[in-house]
């Protein structure tokens, strides 16, 4: 993945990353009936070192008490507050094919505050359809569609060959938040926060552990021989 941009008070690209991890721990330990946790125990049950979560959590303010921990509910609501998370921020796809139906009807998103307003699709035989409930558009839509959902997300879920030409339109639109599926690098004006998600990429890098791992096992098992 990548990304640009800046956070509010400055918080580090790195910290922003690893909030929604901070978060859904919490929101589990809340709702195991749990008041306060250590950063050791977050720590834990997100993978990152204490001393890491520790700087993290100081971007947000001083919220933990020695031998006692971070309250989990003022925790939750700090940094659901930093990420944007205390109004449902709407979400427009662009793309209405395999990937795009298959994000439209990810329940994922809406259960999290994400509901998607639109999808955008410049084939005529699919405009004007709905898919899961949510109407194709064509892209001459898009203005009025950000206009009717101020601060909305979009998703790119074209064809690579097309993915510039559609983020360039989402700009354009007043789109300033961007996640891009297409598997193509595009670019962005500085105001844009651009996140990058490349499957292909993720799963050669699975390889490469993958077959490190296999070389790993056979060299054991050699040695037990």
């Amino acid at each position: 993945m990548g990304t640009n941009g800046r956070f509010h008070r400055d918080i580090p690209e790195a910290t922003v990353a690893r909030l929604p991890l901070y978060l859904r721990s919490l929101i589990s330990l809340a709702g195991a009936g749990d008041d306060t946790v250590s950063s050791a125990e977050l720590a834990t049950s997100t993978g990152v070192n204490a001393a890491k979560v520790r700087k993290d959590l100081s971007y947000l303010g001083s919220f933990g008490t020695r031998g006692v921990g971070y309250d989990v509910e003022r925790l939750i609501f700090e940094m659901s507050r930093q990420l944007g998370l205390t109004t449902e921020r709407s979400v427009v796809i662009a793309g209405a094919g395999n990937l795009g139906q298959a994000l439209v009807k990810y329940r994922g998103f809406s259960d999290r505050g994400f509901p998607v307003a639109a999808m955008i699709d410049i084939d005529p035989a699919k405009t004007g359809s709905e898919i899961s409930g949510v109407l194709v558009s064509s892209p001459s839509s898009l203005p009025e569609v950000v206009a009717a959902n101020p601060g909305c997300i979009g998703i790119v879920a074209t064809p690579a060959e097309v993915a510039q030409a559609v983020v360039d339109r989402l700009v354009e639109a007043g789109i300033t938040s961007i996640l891009n599926f297409a598997p193509s690098l595009v670019v962005v004006p500085d105001f844009v926060v651009l996140r990058q998600v490349d499957l292909a990429l993720e799963l050669q890098v699975l390889s490469f552990y993958a077959e490190r791992n296999l070389a790993g096992v056979a060299e054991a098992l050699h040695s037990i021989d």
